[in-house]
This record gives C-alpha cells, structure tokens and sequence, in this order.
C-alpha cells in the first residue's frame, strides 16, 4: 500500500528487492517515516525475520535527528495478526534456552519502538491482534478505523502476552489488562478508545489519511528536541511519589528548555508573531 502523502525515499532495511521485504521504511525530506509491514498474505504477522526488519528500522529511527513523526501502518488492510502460527509451531519444538532468546529478541524490537524519539503513531485497520496490539499500545499514539478487531488472545494458544506487558500496562492499566489477558477477548476499535489503547477513532481509511495529515501538521508546528523530551519527561515521571526530588527535577528540565536553543527561537517567535524556524 503506497502512502497518499508523499512521494517518499524508500529504504529497504533487509535486501535491493522492495517486495521481498516484510517491513518498508519510506522518509520525507520533511522527516515524516511511514513504516510499513508488507506480509498482507500473512495478514503481517510477526516471524523472525519481520522482528529483525522492524528491529532494524526502530534503531535507524532511533538516532535519525530529522525525523519528526514516525507512522506504523499494515499493508492490505491489516495492521497486524500477531505472531505467524508456523513460526509458533516451529518455536514450540526449540528448547526453552533457545524461546528465551527469541522472546528477548521481541521484547528488545518493542523497546526500540518505546526509544523512538520522535512522535510514533500506529495507525490501525482491520486487526491488531497479540504482537500487533502491543506494538499499537507501544507507540505515542493509536487511531484506529472503527471495523478493527482487536486481541490479546495468546492464554488461547497456552502462552502469555509477556514481551508486550509493559507496554498495555501502561497504556490501559492494571484492571483492564487482567481482564483481556486472562480472558483472550476479542474487543472492537470503540472498547480499545475506552480503555486508553487507542486515542482516536474514525470512520474508513479515508479519514484514517485525514487524521493522519491532520497529525503532521501538528507534530511539524512543535519544536523536535521538545517533543523527545516531553516523551522523556512522561517515562521518566510516571508512577514517582511527588516530593522535592520531583519538584527539583522538573524545575531542572523547565530551566533547561527556558535557556536552550528551540526554548528562545519559540518564544521569540511567539512574541515577534512568526513562526518558529523548525515549523
């Protein structure tokens, strides 16, 4: 599925054949990356070589200083149906040193998505199921088209949501967490906007597109080394008690932006009523 946007650079992160490759990486000379998992045939489910592409492109984001906004999307209608069963299948007759590896190997790609320090957006349609509504709920943001299904439905198959646990934690809570992990439920795009796994939910991919626009505009009228820090700052600060040792810190952070760079061109733009020159 080619992006609407933008005529993008594509960079194929595993060979020189575009087609062959289960995820695309496409970058704007604005900075806006499209990453793109290209198994429609296997409604993008996640196998080793899948988890090694992605691995890759959240690590090559990771340290690109231009990019802005980072958007995950599914080809062919389909965010992403989890892991592939045969590789599952395949999983289950390796000893349990060997699963070990590769279940650390997945929990690392999903922290390299967490580490991105632009914007990320996962942009949802047809289903997000196990791996793939974690990848959802490890992204900044979620918008989903309303016919999306989505799952944590590994307990089905005898197995746990493990490697993506932090990640729905954080994004629905305990409660809600043991009640879908426990159960395997499938949930529709409205349930998910209830509970904080999505923010956004919109009628077709038409308005998926729009909404996504609508998200670059955003993202481009804010200062980039702002934006890594707020992400930070939420990372950094939830869950702490507040005593002065929070109030210290964030004084600290707020001094900092006040004196820096991307802190006086904002205000100076603000007050001279122009635009900042990152817009």
């Amino acid at each position: 599925m080619t992006n609407p946007i933008a005529e993008p650079f594509v960079e194929n992160v595993l060979s020189s054949d575009v087609e062959a490759a289960p995820v695309r990486l496409d970058v704007t000379p604005e900075g806006v990356a499209y990453v793109t998992l290209t198994k429609p045939e296997k409604r993008n489910a996640f196998d080793a070589a899948t988890i090694l592409a992605l691995t890759e492109v959240f690590e090559t984001l990771k340290g690109a200083e231009h990019v802005r906004a980072v958007f995950l999307r599914g080809d062919g209608g389909v965010f992403s149906a989890g892991a592939d069963l045969q590789w599952m299948r395949d999983a289950a007759d390796r000893t349990e040193a060997d699963n070990r590896e590769d279940a650390l190997t997945m929990a690392a790609m999903f922290k390299r998505l967490h580490d991105i320090p632009a914007l990320t957006v996962a942009l949802i349609e047809g289903a997000a199921m196990g791996g793939g509504a974690g990848m959802a709920a490890a992204c900044d943001i979620a918008i989903a088209v309303a016919g999306a299904k989505f799952s944590f439905s590994e307990v089905r198959l005898g197995l746990l949501p493990a490697g993506i646990s932090p990640y729905v934690l954080r994004a629905i809570g305990p409660r809600h967490a043991k009640a879908l992990f426990a159960t395997g439920r499938v949930f529709d795009a409205a349930h998910a906007e209830r509970i904080g796994l999505v923010h956004e939910v919109v009628a077709d991919e038409a308005a998926l597109i729009a909404a996504q626009e609508r998200l670059i505009d955003e993202i481009m009228a804010c200062a980039p080394g702002a934006v890594a820090e707020s992400k930070k700052l939420v990372d950094d600060l939830f869950g702490r008690e507040i005593d002065h040792s929070v109030m210290e810190d964030t004084a600290r952070r707020l001094a900092r932006r006040r004196v820096s760079d991307e802190g006086r061109e904002g205000v100076a733009a603000f007050l001279e009523r122009r635009k900042p020159n990152w817009a």
